[in-house]
């Protein structure tokens, strides 16, 4: 070895010019070829405020997908760490837009995922195709996420880099149909749609859908969120002799309409109290006593679907068991669907050459076929392009077993629109 030689082979002159070079590129904000690029992914849900329930069990989910990505992820033979950036819209749709463009114009990141109800999804994915910035969204239906942000029936689709995944009005009227006859009634549904986006997608689609099928529908007209006197409709629904009620208000809404229901005599008349966007967690079901008990719901996931995470490994048991022990509270169907948009977005990112080009990673998503642990979301074969539709699942919520950790069990009570999913109970009467 000479004196200018160094270890590694290098001479001094070669080892100083290497490390100026490298000393350049990092200050133009190039990485040198040996260092770990860092993926930034955005993540956005309501955590606080009214839609609370869908984002109660996100800090979870987001601690078990940093574990398992704490070594980053390997993509086109190269390693990237994994920053993810969770934003709390407290249930506020400005605040969910002023989120997103925080996220894509300040931390520069390369994808956003976005979860639950209209009022957090559609202004994130409206940013974000403003911007060009790849989004991927669940938990809502697509077609108040695709018709409610502009798109035109049968006309080319007017989004590039936003896409969602999840149930649409055809897996409710599936999921419905098959629920409601396993009791005998009248047929006769008293429907409660409020007037946002999810009402009205689903009086303009799913209505005209159960009349096809020999249900009369009962409508008093679409109402405002926060209403707090229901007496109107709640007389008609009497009057009208209706066996079912459909509804898909906020928690609270369902809450104040069920309560007076129940003081104004409907709820004897009633043998099917068929429940969405509330009515899906355990805390808002007991907080109506006994009146939460046999309401029927819907399940966009639950613990017996019989799939693993891609991205940490887990089970649907696994992962109600490990939230029940980590929080001392009862498993909800969200823990499954916020780990499914990890899921689908890091499947995504992982079949992109370079998850640095936003444009590779939007086409990555509009070519996903994968399974989550909610199941299949396939983006090459959708009713319209940007969106994969997914199951939702007929459930009960019933009085657990005596001894039980908690009072209420949820069960699932038929599967049309995943027949992987086992049934475990059969449908309850609420007056049975």
């Amino acid at each position: 070895m000479t004196k200018k030689e160094k270890p590694n082979g290098l001479t001094r002159r070669e080892l100083l010019a290497t490390a100026g070079a490298a000393t350049a590129a990092m200050t133009m904000g190039i990485r040198p070829a040996f260092a770990t690029d860092t993926l930034k992914v955005g993540f956005i849900s309501p955590r606080t405020g009214p839609l609370a329930g869908f984002g109660e069990t996100d800090g979870y989910v987001l601690e078990v997908v940093r574990k398992a990505l704490a070594n980053g992820i390997d993509i086109a033979g190269k390693t990237y760490a994994v920053e993810i950036l969770d934003q709390d819209t407290q249930s506020d749709p400005s605040r969910a837009g002023q989120l997103a463009k925080d996220l894509i114009n300040n931390q520069a990141i390369d994808l956003m995922l976005v979860v639950s109800t209209p009022e957090t999804i559609n202004p994130v994915a409206d940013a974000c195709e403003a911007a060009g910035v790849p989004c991927l969204s669940t938990v809502m239906p697509w077609e108040a996420w695709y018709f409610g942000r502009g798109a035109k029936p049968g006309e080319p689709s007017p989004f590039k880099w936003t896409y969602h995944f999840g149930f649409g009005v055809g897996e409710f009227h599936k999921t419905y149909v098959s629920q409601w006859k396993l009791i005998e009634t009248n047929r006769k549904v008293g429907v409660m749609y409020p007037n946002d986006a999810d009402g009205n997608a689903i009086r303009a689609n799913l209505a005209p859908l159960l009349q096809k099928d020999g249900f009369t529908i009962v409508d008093p007209g679409a109402y405002e969120t926060g209403t707090t006197d229901f007496s109107s409709q709640i007389a008609l629904f009497k009057q009208e002799g209706v066996e079912i009620i459909n509804t898909f208000p906020i928690p609270p809404d369902f809450a104040t309409f069920w309560r007076q229901a129940a003081q104004q005599g409907l709820h004897r008349q009633v043998k099917i109290v068929q429940v969405a966007k509330t009515g899906l967690f355990p805390s808002g079901v007991e907080a109506l006593g006994n009146l939460g008990i046999k309401l029927g719901s819907a399940a966009y996931w639950h613990k017996a679907f019989p799939y693993k995470s891609s991205v940490a490994g887990v089970s649907g048991t696994e992962l109600a068991d490990g939230y029940e022990a980590a929080s001392g509270k009862q498993w909800t169907q969200q823990l499954g669907a916020t780990l499914s948009l990890f899921d689908a977005g890091f499947d995504a990112l992982k079949k992109t050459p370079d998850p640095k080009s936003k444009e590779a990673v939007a086409k990555s998503l509009s070519t996903l076929n994968t399974v989550t642990i909610a199941g299949k979301v396939d983006f090459t074969s959708g009713p319209v392009p940007n969106v994969s539709p997914g199951p939702i699942i007929g459930t009960q919520w019933v009085k657990a077993a005596e001894g039980a950790k908690f009072p209420l069990d949820y069960v699932v009570t038929e599967n049309a629109t995943d027949p992987n999913v086992p049934v475990g109970a059969t449908l309850l009467s609420y007056n049975g």
